[in-house]
């Protein structure tokens, strides 16, 4: 049993320029994921979602909450988001396991964080509280990173392993953050992902990345790349069929663009189910 009562199918991040698109034609769409803090507002833009969400399974995936931060969640960030969840009940709430504030000022990026037990414990106490907050458990995103901390006390997979042994969280594993690591830092993708526990992996996010000065950029601006498509299909194959999203968030193409990849995504699901 995973962390989410998403469908085991493939699904796309739904942004503005699909909005009417979608709701006007009802596209075959395996499930949609929106960014929650467009939504924080209420209004037009709630009405809209809750309409989307009428129609098909929603999952609320968040940007801001910053929970790999040394300071506690905003209270303000926080009361928001319960109010949208409390608004959608979506089948999944998830959020970048990111450092993004300090008590000073916020930043508008997604941070790596120490994986170290001194980490572990600050970021274990905002998970608790914001589950509790919400009432429900969330799923916590594996981030791409450029620079690693020194003085690591484990790879990212036992830390996340100990965070969802701690806090009862779940998993949304970043397939594409995976492979940009390995390329950029060397990071030891089958040790992180051995490490991993598989149910409690809710979702997957697949996406495309960049090239510039030598490394790889998660710039979600491109088809998903052949090696992260491997990746992919060896993780599915390992653990079974999860949820999973496309995410294509710059440079954004035509619907039917994202509908073929969800589509390619669609094909590894289903031949993991006749191989099981």
């Amino acid at each position: 049993m995973t962390p989410s009562s998403l469908p085991a199918v493939a699904g796309i991040g739904l942004r503005a320029p699909h909005y009417r698109q979608v709701l006007d034609t009802l596209p075959p769409l395996g499930w949609v994921e929106v960014h929650s803090e467009n939504f924080f507002d209420g209004g037009m833009p709630l009405a809209m979602l809750q309409r989307v969400a009428s129609h098909y399974p929603l999952s609320l995936h968040g940007v801001g909450l910053g929970l790999g931060s040394l300071v506690r969640p905003d209270g303000e960030h926080l009361a928001a988001l319960k109010r949208l969840v409390d608004a959608i009940d979506p089948p999944a709430v998830s959020e970048h396991l990111s450092f993004n504030h300090s008590a000073q000022r916020y930043v508008n990026d997604l941070l790596p964080i120490p994986y170290t037990m001194a980490s572990l414990a600050v970021i274990a106490s905002h998970v608790d509280e914001t589950q509790q907050a919400l009432g429900r458990r969330i799923l916590l995103e594996n981030l791409s990173s450029y620079v690693e901390f020194p003085g690591n006390e484990m790879n990212e997979g036992e830390f996340l392993a100990e965070l969802v042994a701690r806090t009862g969280c779940g998993l949304l594993l970043d397939v594409n953050n995976l492979y940009v690591n390995g390329i950029n830092l060397g990071t030891d993708v089958q040790a992180v992902l051995s490490a991993l526990p598989a149910t409690a992996i809710g979702e997957i996010h697949l996406a495309g990345y960049s090239e510039g000065e030598g490394m790889l950029v998660d710039t979600h601006s491109q088809p998903v790349h052949p090696g992260v498509w491997q990746l992919y299909a060896q993780v599915i194959a390992s653990i079974g069929p999860r949820p999973t999203l496309i995410e294509w968030d710059l440079d954004i193409p035509p619907l039917d663009t994202l509908q073929a990849e969800a589509a390619k995504a669609d094909a590894i699901l289903q031949g993991a189910r006749h191989d099981a």
